[in-house]
């Protein structure tokens, strides 16, 4: 029997053309109780359309690993390796994340202080706010009248030793209630996004690519991006763009023999596009946050060299050029449009292809408002696979 698939609300800012396949709820199914043939359809819908929504479900922190773990069952230490994390203080990801006790795979991430939470007497919560990370904030007169930023686009990835997740879920326990905010994209186009409190934006990866220009389409499917060995320490000392969208380049990341020990075997270089193992189309999937070099192939004999980039290949080390591209690739897919920001209620279960989407947070709390979360992915099996020789010839 069929599961049923319901579109997700968009906001009226979205387009619904550009979500026409992104986005499902399962109705009536609780994520931890599904039959085989009923998690076999839902690893079939999750990408066809990269995220689905379980609302009104109680799901355990072991729950939430079993389910996780079902769509890469080889695969059982946290993305970012148990109990890592918390204890890298330098990592921009050092106040972000509380790991469960009894279940290293599953993070409580969120705002203000919890008590006596799954074997955490005492867990001090810090929501991410763009105020610690970007280099001009908005003003605290803004911020006070509700405006805010995207804080990082990323994925869900260590980018170094360990390979991306190949899903992530977010359970949302404590969702504390207030206005819109308004998320300023601050970078002279006078973009704008309407979002509810501390909402997760998504963006789809396939429509980041499908809407290049054709130069733009050839360089993504030629290229590889090398990421730096330890980026989130790496990155720690910069600042990011208005966006959230990559680091300004100001030289103010460590230099690579001031970041912990680290082996050329173990840096990640990964393909600009990642090919979806279900419709087999394309998903655009950079961190630009990480990124240090690109690597481009050449055009393959035969394709047409008038206005192509870069037709016989580059070793861009640069790395103003580097982010400037990517730059260039990858705003056009965050306008308001096509963001897609959930609206959480406390209890709403999301599972998204976090190799098919990026993400961000958005907004920021008072210290007073509580909110709980329960966060697992785990660092995949295997790396992503790139475009084929055919996708090749057909982009380029």
């Amino acid at each position: 029997m069929a599961i049923e698939l319901a579109p997700l609300p968009l906001p009226k800012s979205a387009d619904p053309s550009k979500f026409a396949h992104f986005g499902r709820e399962v109705k009536g199914l609780h994520p931890a109780r599904l039959t085989p043939d009923q998690l076999e359809q839902v690893k079939d819908a999750l990408y066809k359309y990269d995220a689905l929504l379980f609302r009104n479900v109680v799901v355990t922190p072991e729950e939430q690993y079993a389910f996780t773990k079902e769509f890469d069952p080889l695969c059982d230490s946290y993305g970012h390796g148990n109990n890592k994390t918390e204890s890298t203080v330098k990592s921009v990801l050092h106040p972000d994340l509380k790991t469960i006790p009894r279940v290293p795979q599953v993070q409580l991430i969120g705002n203000g202080i919890v008590y006596n939470h799954e074997g955490l007497a005492e867990a001090k919560l810090k929501h991410p706010s763009h105020t610690t990370f970007h280099k001009s904030p908005v003003s605290p007169e803004d911020e006070e009248k509700g405006v805010t930023r995207f804080y990082r686009w990323h994925i869900d990835a260590a980018l170094y030793d360990l390979n991306p997740p190949k899903v992530t879920t977010l359970y949302g326990l404590k969702v504390p209630k207030g206005s819109t905010q308004v998320c300023r994209y601050d970078d002279g186009t006078g973009d704008e996004l309407p979002v509810p409190l501390g909402t997760t934006a998504f963006v789809s990866g396939k429509t980041m690519f499908n809407i290049l220009p054709p130069e733009y389409k050839s360089l993504a499917v030629r290229s590889r991006v090398k990421y730096a060995p330890h980026p989130y320490i790496w990155m720690a000392p910069a600042r990011a763009m208005p966006t959230g969208l990559g680091i300004e380049s100001e030289g103010r990341e460590l230099p690579l023999n001031e970041v912990p020990p680290w082996e050329e075997s173990r840096i990640k270089i990964f393909p600009v596009l990642w090919k979806n193992p279900v419709t087999g189309e394309l998903h655009f999937e950079v961190h630009p946050c990480g990124i240090l070099e690109l690597f481009v192939d050449p055009l393959p004999e035969g394709a047409m060299r008038e206005g192509a980039l870069y037709p016989d290949g580059a070793h861009i080390t640069n790395l103003k050029e580097v982010r400037e591209l990517m730059y260039k690739m990858q705003r056009p897919a965050i306008a308001p449009q096509l963001v897609y920001p959930h609206d959480w209620q406390e209890n709403d279960f999301i599972l998204f292809h976090n190799r098919g989407v990026l993400h961000s947070v958005v907004g920021a709390f008072k210290p007073d408002q509580v909110r709980a979360f329960h966060q697992c992915n785990l660092a995949a099996s295997d790396e992503p696979i790139g475009p084929s020789p055919d996708d090749v010839k057909r982009w380029a």
